[in-house]
């Protein structure tokens, strides 16, 4: 039956000579076939994912659980509960800036990748079709992977789409494959999670040789899409979307983009607040003292994307505001933030009481019960695992929107640590700021990565998550993924910029109540365009415009959330010292993108801030009206 059905797919050679006649081959039909496979063949409910590595004997790689509202998986090793940001490794010879298997390993790659197709041979498979991109707008792509990896497949699936058995098409030719060979990064790379892209001429290959899906089943495959718009000329972006209704009705859309831990997520959830009703703005960190805001009514969410947008020629239109589409069929839903019953009413009924069973990472799963959400893996006694996961199929989530929508206003989201006159840092941006096009390029060049960030394994500090904040996922030139994103700016000019600090707002600690406050106000004003009175210079140029005042639901906010040198714990002087660690960050990761091949605006907007320029200056180069 199963060669029958190969016989719908177009593959190499390799691949198909590596499929045909083998016994052990399941091709899924449904979401319950995965969900069992998931399951393996556990009869306390409890099952060990666990391969032979030579030399070690056998090594349980994860364990899941089969609790009522879904499967929660565990790895046993604390390090595979996050993403390597350094995970990527290319193989083939063409153009990139991202390390080379080669000059990594002092070897070529075709070797091992001959080792993995034997080891692949051997095992009982789940090969399983499935649209990268989604499918009006997607890929043909597969997954060839071991069937104890069940929850790998249908986390994928999930992530992704599939396509079901009886449902795949004659020619079915996949422009990417994933293979999937957990033992390898035992045996090759002394532990650690990489993923191998090898760019053939007509089909992208990933050798992912973990088990954990963020670098290859959700990164990876974002990294087939940004291959693919590298040489078509388009962009995936790195971004949530929501469309924002207010209580009178005014509509207004936007689009949250940011590093891993930059509040995409977050930006569409309801706001946070006390069992009370209350919410608390901020927490100042100095004194303990909290701050509270009012809000009869807030404002209702249809979310439109979680963390890829794919921003396709196509979709355009004519449109002068940037339109977008969800990438992904899936969420990978970081859920670090809820840690009681209550934080967030919506996810919480979202997650415990499912239309059907969920997959979970990273949280406490005892068979035969309820996963709570707020119950987070431990990592060592007393730390929880600061990267609890689950895979939100987007027809569970209610009210979303599946057509392509124009955004009116592009946020971007920086982690900031709290800055102090004892303890100066970059956490000087007020609850958010206005920038001109031209800035807002830099932001999405220079991507902080940002303070204390739940998702990835990393140093404290500040440091780059790369161009466009999708840069991991590259396996391109950031130099064309510059040109790319600046051509976007310019040819979408009725949307607008702003930036967004979570965490810390100056000396208050805030989490991502900015993001929230922000969202509320803006969608209430109808636009992020202000009167000139209304804003004013920021004090330290890379941050535009500063608010002079902000008024939700006739409350203000007191005005050192909006200036923080106006907060009596910073003061000018730290505040100064702050934007002096910024500007030199951005003078230290810009300098790399002046090569021949830059936009020769680009080129122009760089010098700029090279040269500590203006407002007006960055304003003249691509104008706005305020």
């Amino acid at each position: 039956m199963e060669d029958l059905l190969l016989e719908k797919f177009i593959l190499p050679d390799e691949l198909r000579d590596l499929l045909k006649s083998k016994a052990g081959l399941i091709i899924p039909e449904s979401r319950d076939e995965l969900l069992t496979l998931a399951m393996g063949d556990a009869e306390d409910g409890l099952y060990e994912v666990a391969y032979e590595v030579p030399g070690t004997g056998r090594v349980v790689e994860a364990t899941v659980a089969k609790c009522k509202n879904g499967a929660v998986v565990n790895y046993s090793d604390v390090y595979m509960r996050r993403r390597d940001p350094d995970c990527m490794v290319v193989a083939d010879s063409g153009e990139t800036d991202k390390p080379r298997y080669k000059d990594v390993y002092g070897e070529d790659f075709m070797p091992l990748r001959k080792v993995t197709f034997d080891w692949i041979a051997e095992q009982d498979l789940i090969v399983m079709p499935f649209m990268a991109g989604g499918d009006e707008l997607g890929y043909q792509a597969l997954l060839v992977a071991p069937s104890n990896a069940g929850f790998f497949a249908a986390g994928l699936a999930d992530l992704q789409g599939f396509i079901p058995k009886s449902q795949i098409p004659q020619g079915f030719k996949p422009k990417a494959v994933i293979y999937l060979a957990p033992p390898f990064r035992h045996t090759h790379f002394d532990g650690k999670q990489i993923v191998v892209h090898n760019r053939l001429e007509d089909m992208h290959e990933l050798f992912s040789y973990n088990l954990y899906p963020g670098p290859s089943a959700k990164k990876g495959i974002y990294g087939v899409l940004l291959n693919i718009g590298e040489l078509e000329g388009w962009i995936t972006v790195h971004a949530s979307t929501v469309k924002v209704i207010t209580p009178y009705e005014n509509v207004i859309t936007i689009m949250h983009e940011g590093a891993s831990g930059g509040g995409k997520s977050e930006m569409l959830e309801q706001i946070h607040k006390e069992l009370d009703g209350r919410i608390v703005l901020g927490k100042n960190v100095v004194t303990g003292e909290k701050s509270y805001i009012e809000l009869k009514e807030t404002c209702e969410l249809l979310p439109v994307t979680d963390d890829m947008a794919i921003c396709h020629p196509s979709l355009q239109n004519g449109h002068t505001r940037l339109v977008v589409k969800d990438a992904e069929e899936g969420w990978f839903l970081r859920i670090n933030h809820i840690t009681k019953y209550g934080t967030d009413p919506h996810y919480e009924t979202l997650c415990v009481h499912p239309k059907e069973p969920l997959i979970f990472l990273n949280l406490q799963g005892v068979p035969g019960s309820t996963c709570l959400i707020w119950e987070h893996t431990m990592d060592a006694p007393g730390k929880p695992c600061p990267n609890p996961r689950v895979i939100m199929p987007r027809r569970f989530v209610p009210d979303i929107i599946n057509e392509p929508v124009a955004v009116d206003v592009r946020s971007f989201g920086v982690r900031t640590p709290p800055c102090t006159k004892a303890n100066p840092s970059y956490g000087i941006m007020g609850v958010f700021h206005i920038l001109p096009p031209a800035l807002a390029w830099l932001w999405r060049l220079v991507a902080p990565r940002g303070y204390d960030n739940p998702s990835i394994i990393g140093d404290e500090g500040m440091s780059s998550e790369g161009v466009g904040s999708y840069w991991p996922f590259a396996t391109g030139r950031m130099v064309d993924q510059a040109n790319l994103l600046l051509e976007q700016i310019i040819n979408t000019p009725s949307t607008r910029y702003i930036l967004i600090p979570n965490q810390h707002v100056g000396a208050h600690k805030v989490g991502f109540m900015s993001e929230w406050i922000a969202r509320e106000y803006l969608a209430r004003r109808g636009s992020a365009r202000f009167r000139p009175e209304q804003v004013t210079e920021s004090r330290c140029t890379l941050l535009g415009y500063a608010l002079e005042t902000l008024k939700v639901d006739g409350t203000f906010l007191p005005k050192g959330y909006l200036q923080t040198n106006h907060q009596p714990e910073v003061g000018n002087e730290a505040y100064d010292e702050g934007a002096k660690i910024l500007t030199n960050f951005f003078k230290e990761e810009l300098a790399q993108f002046m090569s021949p091949e830059l936009n020769p605006l680009g080129r122009q907007i760089i010098e700029c801030c090279l040269n500590d320029g203006t407002l007006d200056d960055y304003i003249n180069l691509i104008p706005m009206k305020l």
